[in-house]
């Protein structure tokens, strides 16, 4: 699933960078850093960025994703309908008694 892993890593990659960012800016005012908030305010500005930035490469896991869905629900169907005509007892296929 070669969209998840690209998806997951841009995400890890534009928290480092907003987290770097805010570090960054942080500490130009600053001479210490909180290093929780600074993580809390880079995991929401990445979230809203991901968001905005990342909208491509979520659509193609999403399609993905629902394309893999639909192929299982059809197996599933075809699974379900040959058991069912193995159950049959009025079916040609049925072994006689």
């Amino acid at each position: 699933m070669k969209e998840f892993w690209i998806y997951t890593a841009l995400r890890l990659v534009l928290f480092a960078a907003t987290f770097g960012i805010v570090l960054g800016v942080w500490f130009l005012f600053t001479d210490t850093v909180p290093i929780l908030w600074s993580l809390v305010i880079a995991l929401l500005v990445s979230g809203i960025g991901s968001y905005v930035v990342l909208n491509h490469q979520r659509e193609a896991l999403a399609r993905r994703v629902q394309t893999r869905a639909a192929a299982m629900t059809a197996k599933i169907e075809e699974m379900k309908a040959k058991e069912d005509a193995d159950d049959d007892p009025s079916s040609p296929s049925s072994p006689s008694s």
